[in-house]
């Protein structure tokens, strides 16, 4: 079975912030979910590097726009591989094999009637590079977004017959049983566009003429082609369109497009009906999620109260700053957080309850069996009730995006071993010399944490494969995963060997102060 997930491809006229983190640690961690449950995944993942805000950024800096593009495209492969972001490709628009796809759409609309010129007034924000109708702007005129006032530009452009698909997306979004159903999530998301499709659909310019870094229109090469549309088109150049057909017709339609709510509109109503123009199938689910407040306020730069990805990690390190920055609020609203809220997050799920936990029972198995694990009848009692807690909910709040419900399962399962370690109080049975309880106690903690590590692998990666390896788990903890995630069957065996031996380690995860 194939997957095929996309990341927004993101401006390239500054460095890399929360937010992109945010909407890509959510794409790895679904990638890296769906990779354990045996699916071929392809995860796109890049950046934009076309447009007005690119020529003036550059001109700032004295540089020209594709040595500015070189630079953030490194920066950002930097950040991701930092976060152990397991992309399978990152895509760059001035790529030739994007140049080419994009002229090929073009020629195929225009060909069909569905582009056509006409001169064009309208408000601009350029900010967004997009033009909006009076409707759309905020109660003071302004780019609902960015806050700044929209410019009058005239020109004339080319434009798209948007208006010509209002029937036909109305349709694919609405009805749940169209054989090329749109599922847009989450529902009120949903909503907001069937409600603005029911006002109609205005043409919309697809060309500029003022802007010379972008793509040439190859019909008329005195116009480059509208940002939005030229960074929309990488979806199918990411998988081989007009380079390599078998893998184009093997992972498109995209399973997944995820992105922030500001770009909703045009990946669920331009974007497919640009499809339905190329008469290329459509995306099967969006998925926009909300913005951030830091302490209540928006995140800005002008503020200065814009967290950087090197923040998180230099405070709480890359396993714990992924998990955080997904798990901590609802994946879908928008959200506030505050380096209180990440630090109390990180201290309960990580340092008091995951961390403490690893660390008792490697304590009690160097105590007692001096690094090894014990000789004994594998005891999967534990095992067994912990993944009967995992399966109710943790595959199900995986699927939805639904983070912070799979981060509260695992930390219910993790607080489960924690409470039967305290039932059985194995420092007690070791004073009354019963050694085979107490080897059937500490395998029965080793069996069930490995159920716990298998299920945190979306979100640790790192940490996981550590927490496997020293406390004694047998074989790779990926191909482990995938076993046991295709059945959902213990082995009788469990998963380790007796006289294997643990690791010592140091603090997992140190406290952080407030």
């Amino acid at each position: 079975m194939k997957f095929y997930i996309t990341t927004p491809i993101y401006y390239a006229n500054d460095v890399p912030h929360i937010g992109h983190s945010y909407t890509t640690i959510a794409s790895d961690v679904i990638a890296r979910w769906k990779r354990l449950n045996n699916f071929d995944v392809f995860f796109l993942t890049g950046i934009d590097e076309h447009g007005a805000k690119i020529a003036a950024a550059a001109r700032k800096k004295n540089r020209t726009s594709q040595d500015l593009c070189d630079e953030m495209s490194a920066k950002f492969k930097e950040i991701w591989k930092l976060l152990n972001i397991s992309y399978t490709e990152f895509i760059r628009t001035t790529e030739r094999k994007h140049l080419i796809s994009v002229e090929r759409i073009l020629k195929i609309l225009f060909e069909r009637g569905f582009i056509f010129k006409k001169k064009y007034e309208g408000l601009y924000c350029l900010e967004c590079e997009k033009f909006y109708s009076q409707k759309d702007l905020d109660e003071s005129g302004n780019c609902p977004f960015h806050k700044t006032s929209p410019v009058i530009q005239s020109e004339e452009n080319y434009f798209f017959k948007l208006s010509s698909f209002q029937t036909g997306l109305f349709e694919r979004i609405s009805n749940p049983n169209h054989k090329e159903y749109i599922e847009i999530q989450p529902e009120e998301r949903r909503n907001e566009i069937i409600g603005k499709l029911k006002l109609g659909l205005e043409d919309v310019s697809f060309s500029r003429t003022s802007v010379e870094w972008g793509i040439p229109l190859p019909f008329d090469r005195k116009q480059t082609v509208y940002v939005w549309v030229d960074a929309l088109i990488n979806y199918i150049t990411g998988v081989g369109y007009m380079a390599d057909d078998a893998k184009f017709q093997k992972y498109w339609p995209t399973d997944i497009h995820l992105m922030a709510k500001d770009i909703l509109w045009f990946h669920s109503v331009i974007w497919p009906a640009i499809l339905m123009a190329a008469e290329l199938p459509l995306p099967k689910k969006i998925y926009s999620h909300g913005f951030f407040t830091l302490n209540g306020d928006k995140m800005s730069k002008s503020l200065g109260n814009v967290i950087s990805p090197n923040e998180l990690i230099d405070k709480y390190g890359v396993d714990a700053a992924r998990y955080l920055t997904v798990t901590l609020i609802p994946f879908g609203p928008d959200g506030n957080i505050s380096w209180r809220e990440l630090t109390s997050k990180y201290n309960n799920d990580l340092a008091n309850n995951l961390g403490n936990l690893v660390s008792r029972i490697i304590k009690m198995t160097e105590k007692y069996f001096n690094f090894q694990i014990p000789q004994s009848t594998i005891n999967l009692q534990l095992a067994k009730k912990v993944a009967a807690i995992l399966s109710k909910s943790f595959a199900n709040s995986m699927d939805n995006m639904q983070f912070h419900k799979a981060a509260e399962v695992l930390q219910s399962a993790i607080t489960l071993i924690n409470k039967q370690i305290e039932i059985d109080s194995p420092w007690r049975v070791v004073k009354i010399m019963d050694m085979r309880k107490l080897s059937s106690c500490i395998s029965s903690y080793l069996q069930a944490i490995y159920i716990v590590v298998m299920h945190l692998l979306p979100f640790m990666p790192t940490v996981s494969e550590k927490i496997w390896n020293m406390m004694g788990g047998v074989g790779d903890v990926n191909e482990i995963a995938r076993k046991y995630f295709a059945d959902m069957m213990i082995p009788e065996c469990g998963f380790s060997v007796p006289h294997a031996k643990l690791s010592a380690m140091g603090i997992l995860f140190p406290r952080v102060e407030k």
